[in-house]
């Protein structure tokens, strides 16, 4: 077809034709013209990426980070709305009659002192929600997310004669605390600009191979719920337990009784975990005191057997204190600390479609199939408003080639993410990661343009 454009310019209705079918319908086209523009960006993203790195900010604190993305997307040409949910930013994207497609970055970083040793490493220092000094690092990749996301508000923008429709990019605050996604929709995501038609975002994985991408249809990261748990007791001598009501007895017996909730009572194809992360109580050795504070995670798939879990957690501390003599008014205290994140779900057929897809764009052996896994992402608030919005999280492989080979062999440990270890293989996962984005994005703007 574009010889025949080059050898007929006689009709240049007939060439202006074509190349409106070039652009708007084939792909080989537009991720040609994605791979040249990204190498003219490349160099700027790195530093970008290195800038965020080296300057990383605490959940809700994210002032500067946020004021970083706002430029990126005025920069682009997009409409920006800064302060969404506190420093959510918006960008919005008109481009005629279309879908709408919501594409999401996180901001903050994490309370840990890094030990990568790369040049661009953190040495930032911060006082947390009580005051403590803390050191930061982005440990989860989301100064990866954020420049992938620049480089594609960057592509998509100067791609505007190839697509129709419009995009909403969001770079929100607080997900490591699970309440920014929260903030930014209550303070009118969905009614104060367009709502979308689809919803996106990637991650960075610290299991998958840097180049690749990976997909999980339906049900992907866990619902999470963090309960504070008040065991009561009565207090008394260490010498003389008989005329106590021990709490630290009974919190011990309940860490055990917790597993077999997940054991017992949890069908065994239902993944469910609870954890026990903190115990607190007593100040002397030859004291029982009052009262044990502990802090319980409870994660799963279903949302169901998130509640069943729940509820036999509070039947569980009231009969394990009723069985070590405490009164119905004394039995344990349990309250969730905060509104708890509903699980990911991956829209089955979006996931089905993107895969099918990307396999074309980056090769069959390039996109894998995942399984779930029980950590938590507040992503799912998006896709599980009121308007139930088809929304996917996909992976983006992060670790060298040669750090997969070692582990396999056994010869290394991958950090994990949230690691002060875990940093990026830079080039692979920023290219693969803007490369998959935007030419996701094409694909969909475009799908009911073709069918028509």
């Amino acid at each position: 077809m574009k010889s025949y454009i080059k050898y007929h310019k006689q009709s240049s209705l007939v060439a202006g034709l074509l190349m409106s079918c070039l652009t708007v319908f084939s792909q080989p086209g537009n991720q040609a013209r994605i791979t040249g523009l990204l190498n003219k960006e490349y160099d700027g993203l790195v530093d970008l990426y290195r800038h965020l790195h080296t300057n990383p900010e605490l959940s809700l604190q994210e002032k500067e980070t946020a004021a970083s993305m706002a430029k990126e997307l005025a920069a682009a040409g997009f409409e920006v709305t800064t302060g969404v949910g506190g420093y959510g930013v918006v960008g919005i994207l008109r481009n005629g009659p279309g879908k709408v497609i919501l594409v999401r970055t996180d901001m903050d970083a994490l309370p840990i002192t890094e030990k990568t040793n790369v040049p661009y490493a953190s040495r930032v220092q911060a006082k947390d929600e009580k005051g403590n000094p803390v050191p930061v690092m982005h440990a989860c990749g989301h100064d990866m997310h954020m420049a992938v996301w620049t480089g594609v508000a960057r592509i998509v923008s100067q791609l505007k004669s190839t697509w129709k429709g419009t995009l909403v990019f969001i770079a929100q605050p607080a997900e490591e605390t699970g309440v920014g996604a929260l903030h930014m929709i209550e303070d009118g995501l969905f009614t104060k600009f367009p709502e979308p038609d689809y919803a996106l975002a990637l991650h960075v994985n610290s299991a998958v191979e840097a180049g690749k991408v990976g997909f999980c249809p339906g049900y992907s990261l866990a619902n999470i719920d963090n309960l504070d748990i008040t065991v009561k007791g009565k207090g008394g001598h260490g010498a003389s337990p008989h005329t106590t009501v021990d709490p630290i007895m009974i919190a011990s017996k309940l860490v055990l009784a917790f597993q077999d909730i997940v054991g017992r009572e949890v069908p065994a194809v239902e993944p469910a975990v609870i954890s026990v992360g903190t115990i607190h109580g007593g100040t002397s050795s030859n004291s029982i005191p009052d009262r044990v504070q502990m802090q319980v995670t409870v994660r799963s798939l279903n949302p169901d057997i998130q509640q069943k879990l729940i509820e036999s957690i509070k039947r569980t501390c009231e009969g394990i204190a009723h069985a070590c003599g405490a009164k119905p008014e004394d039995y344990p205290v349990v309250e969730i600390i905060k509104p708890g994140l509903p699980a990911v779900f991956n829209d089955i057929t979006l996931s089905e479609k993107l895969s099918a897809h990307l396999k074309t764009v980056l090769g069959n052996e390039n996109v894998l199939l995942l399984g779930p896994e029980m950590f938590g992402e507040d992503f799912s608030r998006y896709g599980s408003t009121k308007a139930h919005i088809p929304s996917v999280l996909y992976s983006v492989g992060a670790v060298r080639t040669e750090d997969m080979k070692a582990e396999a062999e056994g010869k290394i440990k991958l950090p994990s993410t949230h690691s002060p270890l875990f940093i990026p293989d830079t080039e692979p996962a920023l290219r693969t990661g803007v490369i998959s984005m935007s030419s996701a994005i094409l694909y969909l703007l475009n799908e009911d343009r073709k069918k028509r």
